[in-house]
């Protein structure tokens, strides 16, 4: 058997997690927009005076549609990808996306039609923040996986933090350029996906799903670098060829089988959605939205697109820690790590921006105080909650069922991002800074759910965390589990007790979705 190298995966992965560039780019991008002069006089509303205001209501309408059609796109993608592959669906909602941004681009003053464009756009935005975890979690490694899909958030904050730098150089122009360039770099950004994934390989796990096995046996050989016919290749195929024929025995499978008491389904498919869930009301995508509106209310002295800029250094710096993290702390620890560290800046800066900022006593020490705390808040979000949940997402759902749960936990994401993004504006011009103190007590149930209800999954197959739900394993005793069916079935073959078809048989008496087959690709 030849030595896997798996350089080609984590090649793969890279470029596909671009799709969570352009997540990240649309969502830092606005931030700026909605203090740019010229675009508050086209779609802000004149005063007496004849100066313009973008209200906040205004504001949560350009920024939330975005949000509404990222939760339509979401679940939408679980409809093509499974009929047209994972490969054609990245491509159909990369076109999507792109459609969007001409839209948004070619307006002049008309709030309906940047509204609409930004919907556009935001289908293709939430079908990609499925599709690329589900592709990336089919394609990798297991030794790395965690960190293949921290990949994804990673290019999600460097999109924010690339959108911030463009904002910076461009704010100043004194016509529609200054917030044209930012919105319409995002074609280019979208051409890029659409052509680059013409030249990568299908998901072997689909393509044995839809029974194209010689194309998946080139897939899995290509992504280790091993000829076609190494052994390798030919162990692989035989166990997923196992776990995919007993699950196509079931039929087609439904939303509704998401939340199926077998295996544990409901409970898994629920934790996705609670993490996502979660993830939003952290905090940090309400400074990426609306931080350059909140902070020049804090009174400070520095350029609110300065902060952002630096808030988003700081995303990207946080992320970094998480590529070794993810694979080492694991799952579990860095989600209740996150909690508590966002928890504690939450409530500083709230109450600083509270006491000190909005009722006067200091306003340069509070402003400074709730500008620090943000920043570590958004560092430490940037390390644990911004990645894991997606890894979460990736990682835990049959094969039968993945498209749809990620669907599902992915659409959780956007239908709170919507509302985060829609009321927020409104939240925080009624009571400031206390806002943080919402997401300060979102952060303390963060640390109680992950504690009770979250497992370990850390180093395990996508087969082998079947097993590990369906072994009902307690999540505060999860990080000590190790796998065991496949010691069994293998002590059957040996004894003579049955061939793979009996083993297959047996499996499915404790779980007829799922097989637990060890993953070599």
């Amino acid at each position: 058997m030849a030595i896997a190298k798996n350089t080609r995966a984590i090649l793969f992965a890279i470029f596909i997690a671009f799709g969570g560039f352009l997540f990240g780019y649309d969502i830092g991008v606005i931030s700026g927009c909605l203090i740019m002069p010229d675009f508050i006089q086209r779609f802000g509303e004149q005063n007496a005076d004849g100066t313009f205001t973008l209200s906040s209501s205004r504001q949560s309408i350009i920024t939330s549609l975005l949000s509404a059609g990222t939760f339509v796109g979401a679940l939408g993608q679980a409809l093509t990808s499974d009929r047209y592959g994972r490969r054609g669906s990245i491509f159909i909602w990369s076109t999507i996306f792109t459609v969007g941004v001409i839209i948004q681009t070619a307006t002049l003053t008309s709030i309906a039609q940047i509204s609409v464009g930004r919907f556009i756009a935001g289908l293709g935005v939430g079908a990609l923040s499925a599709i690329v975890p589900l592709y990336n979690g089919e394609t990798s490694p297991k030794a790395i996986r965690g960190m293949i899909l921290v990949m994804y958030q990673l290019q999600i904050i460097m999109g924010i933090f690339i959108s911030y730098i463009i904002d910076l150089g461009t704010h100043t122009i004194k016509n529609s350029a200054s917030w044209k360039i930012p919105v319409g770099l995002q074609m280019l950004w979208g051409l890029i996906l659409m052509s680059g994934i013409l030249f990568l390989p299908e998901s072997p796990r689909h393509l044995l799903f839809t029974g194209r096995t010689d194309e998946a046996r080139s897939v899995i050989a290509e992504l280790n670098s091993v000829p076609e016919d190494d052994a390798l290749v030919t162990s692989a195929i035989a166990e997923l060829e196992v776990a995919i024929a007993a699950e196509n025995e079931g039929g087609r499978a439904t939303w509704l089988e998401c939340f199926s008491t077998r295996n544990q389904l409901w409970k898994r498919t629920i934790n996705g959605m609670m993490l996502q869930f979660i993830q939003q009301l952290n905090g940090q995508n309400f400074y990426y939205y609306y931080g350059d509106t909140f902070f020049q209310s804090a009174g400070t002295e520095l350029s609110p697109y300065v902060i952002q800029t630096i808030l988003g250094a700081v995303s990207v710096a946080g992320t970094l820690p998480a590529l070794y993290l993810i694979e080492t702390w694991g799952r579990r620890r860095s989600l209740l790590t996150g909690a508590f560290l966002e928890a504690v800046c939450a409530l500083i800066a709230g109450l600083a921006g509270h006491f000190l900022v909005a009722q006067g006593q200091n306003p340069k020490a509070g402003g400074d105080t709730l500008i620090a705390f943000a920043v570590l808040q958004v560092f430490s979000y940037s390390m644990f909650w911004g990645p894991t949940p997606w890894v979460y997402l990736g990682e835990s759902f049959p094969l039968r069922v993945r498209p749809k749960s990620i669907a599902l936990g992915s659409a959780t994401n956007w239908l709170w991002n919507f509302l985060l993004s829609f009321f927020s504006p409104r939240i925080a011009a009624d009571i400031g800074p206390l806002i943080l103190l919402i997401f300060f007590g979102m952060l303390v149930f963060g640390y109680v759910y992950v504690y009770f209800m979250i497992p370990e999954t850390k180093g395990l197959s996508l087969e082998e965390v079947d097993q590990l739900y369906r072994d009902g394993v307690r999540p505060w005793h999860s990080s000590g589990w190790r796998p065991h069916l496949l010691e069994e079935s293998g002590a059957r073959k040996n004894s003579g007790d049955g061939d793979v078809k009996e083993d297959v048989m047996v499996e499915k008496e404790v779980e007829p979705v799922r097989t637990s087959v060890k993953e070599k690709v």
